[in-house]
């Protein structure tokens, strides 16, 4: 008897997680209790020395539809497409499933149809992707239920997440703001009760990664765990690899905040930044862009100050992945989650031209309404968010 098995890929710079992803009555989602993660260096064609192309070339070749792949390319890619089939291979074998349904969630720039990546920073592009884990999975003698509809991203699988899941806070809201830190940095919204894709408010309001503060930082960096990592590197000298070699990672890190002045110069950048950054978020989405950050880079399209949410207040601020177990952890200790709080505060007392409905909204007491800011209970957000958009796709929701 034939069994069809739901599965939710993130696939990130060094390995690909996938998980069983469960449907419930109520038509919510969940993680099952299997997961299966490979790292591409596992694979003999992965290149411990890959150098990936000029990402302006990359960028070129991708406005002229003319993409020439370098035979490290070539080679390097086969280890993350590899360890993508392998992955659902063995979800698949685990629970003796012989047809899956697949949602993949992939960094990168994707191809037109969506189901490749052909710009990647820091990796390969695999334009062909979503074709070579196909034949990978149906060479291994497991059906695809449907062809892998399309490549989602980190951020938008985590709204999807957060809105369908059974543990996500999207769905009880109107109104909110997801920011999600790990290996990178994604944000999410819902505004007048629907999911609005960053992609598509592309004019007025910019992904958290490509907006700078005034020192030229990217915000991702006060965000992502590498990011953190990065920052306590620079104020204390200690290499990253040095860092990762002895297990001092941004947990780690906190709790040095009394006893090291790196660690907490660190976790006091971090605080003010991911406030400002926050701030700007309520500001932009109640009023316009009031360009409190410059763009990474420096050709993108300045932002429209007119949208159709302006005025919206939002019900909620969720914070997600290891940054919202950071923010969480810190509570009482007035180390992350106090002056976070404090310098939000402090943005909006301050601010000249906020309307007194603005401020009484986000405000309680004198100080920033904490009750607006709540931590994700999802884990692996990213994944579930990818099994729930491929069950929608494929039954034409």
């Amino acid at each position: 008897m034939s069994k069809t098995l739901l599965i939710g890929i993130d696939g990130g710079a060094t390995k690909v997680s996938g998980w069983t992803t469960l449907i419930n009555e109520d038509q919510t989602f969940e993680l099952g209790d299997i997961n299966v993660i490979k790292e591409y260096r596992e694979y003999k064609e992965y290149m411990p020395s890959f150098i990936p192309v000029n990402i302006l070339v990359q960028l070129g070749e991708m406005n002229e539809n003319d993409i020439d792949l370098t035979v490290e390319e070539k080679l390097h890619g086969k280890a993350y497409m590899y360890a993508t089939a392998d992955v659902i291979i063995e979800l698949a074998e685990k629970v003796g499933a012989d047809r899956v349904i697949v949602g993949i969630g992939m960094p990168g720039l994707k191809s037109a149809d969506k189901r490749g990546i052909v710009a990647l920073a820091n990796g390969p592009r695999m334009p062909e992707y979503c074709k070579v884990v196909e034949q990978r999975i149906e060479a291994a003698g497991i059906q695809m239920g449907k062809p892998i509809h399309h490549l989602g991203s980190d951020a938008d699988y985590c709204g999807i997440g957060e809105e369908y899941s059974t543990d996500g806070l999207f769905s009880q809201v109107e109104n909110s703001y997801y920011l999600g830190g790990g290996t990178g940095v994604a944000d999410a919204m819902k505004l007048k009760g629907e999911l609005l894709a960053f992609d598509n408010a592309k004019t007025w309001i910019a992904k958290a990664w490509e907006m700078k503060n005034s020192e030229g930082k990217s915000m991702e960096r006060f965000a992502s765990s590498s990011g953190i990592q990065a920052v306590y590197s620079e104020f204390s000298g200690i290499s990253v690899a040095e860092l990762n070699a002895n297990g001092m990672y941004p947990p780690q890190i906190m709790a040095l905040f009394d006893e090291d002045p790196s660690a907490k110069r660190t976790f006091n950048d971090v605080s003010y930044n991911i406030a400002k950054l926050l701030f700007e978020r309520i500001v932009t989405i109640y009023s316009g862009w009031h360009h409190f950050f410059e763009f990474v880079n420096s050709n993108r399209a300045d932002l429209s100050e007119n949208h159709p949410y302006r005025t919206t207040l939002l019900d909620s601020i969720i914070i997600g992945q290891r940054l919202g177990d950071l923010l969480e952890k810190s509570k009482g200790k007035n180390v992350f989650y106090e002056p976070f709080l404090e310098f939000l505060t402090k943005f909006i007392v301050e601010s000249p031209y906020l309307d007194a409905k603005f401020k009484k909204h986000y405000l309680k007491n004198e100080k920033f309404n904490e009750d607006l800011i709540q931590t994700s209970k999802l884990r692996e957000a990213p994944a579930i968010g990818a099994g729930v958009d491929a069950y929608l796709t494929y039954n034409g929701e």
